[in-house]
């Protein structure tokens, strides 16, 4: 199985340890949906995250994985980025 970075949403929960995440990929589709959201390294706001090239956070391909398939810490995203990724999410989910 391939490592993949991916956006931890929330920490363990459960009995059996299981995380929610947003898929990120290097490959940047031509057209981003409104659930998209480009991680470029270059931009300050982004240099945390310690990705190597821009990707795209894919806020609609959420899936929840065992908190032992976690293998290790890459980065984080800033205070800016994180309210936009909870405003991507509450209108995608609609709450």
């Amino acid at each position: 199985m391939k490592l993949r970075p991916v956006l931890l949403l929330t920490g363990t929960l459960g009995s059996v340890p299981e995380v929610l995440v947003a898929y990120i990929s290097s490959v940047v589709p031509a057209q981003l949906l409104p659930s998209d959201m480009l991680l470029d390294p270059g931009k300050p706001e982004f240099r945390s995250t310690h990705l190597k090239v821009i990707s795209a956070l894919r806020m609609h391909k959420l899936a929840t994985i065992h908190g032992s398939s976690l293998a290790r810490y890459l980065g984080a995203i800033e205070p800016s980025a994180q309210e936009t990724v909870a405003r991507k999410l509450r209108d995608l989910l609609k709450l």
